[in-house]
């Protein structure tokens, strides 16, 4: 197996609440709706997308009912100080819940992270250290 990733599925509890939140505060554009499942045009990366929590659950054979910290967070690299500030503005705005501000990290760099209405959790990131970095934008 590639360490590849072919598309990321998130549960959601609440489909409209999910699209309204990835769409309208943080700008993200739906490439393809279908009813049961929301995917988001990915600009060349691994397609994201939503799917009601019950029933990708269902799909995957598990419980979906999980609690506390599942040990998966998404990340996000960027080119700027500014603009990981400029993303955590956004998602607060949208309603994210800052786990972290931005500020210095313990390696050197400069993020900070929100969970989405979800639950997910989103790392933000820059660091002038590296210049091949899997840059979002």
């Amino acid at each position: 197996m590639k360490a590849h990733v072919s598309s990321i599925l998130l549960g959601v509890r609440d489909m409209e609440a999910a699209k309204r939140f990835y769409v309208e505060g943080l700008g993200w554009k739906v490439q393809n709706d279908f009813g049961i499942s929301v995917f988001f045009e990915s600009d060349g990366a691994s397609p994201v997308g939503f799917y009601s929590r019950e029933g990708l659950a269902r799909q995957v054979g598990t419980d979906q009912e999980g609690s506390g910290f599942s040990g998966l967070v998404l990340t996000y690299v960027v080119r700027s100080e500014e603009r990981v500030d400029e993303v955590m503005a956004e998602a607060q705005k949208a309603g994210a819940k800052i786990l972290k501000p931005a500020g210095a990290l313990p390696w050197g760099g400069y993020g900070g992270t929100f969970a989405d209405p979800d639950g997910y959790v989103w790392s933000l990131g820059y660091s002038d250290q590296g210049t091949d970095q899997p840059y979002a934008e």
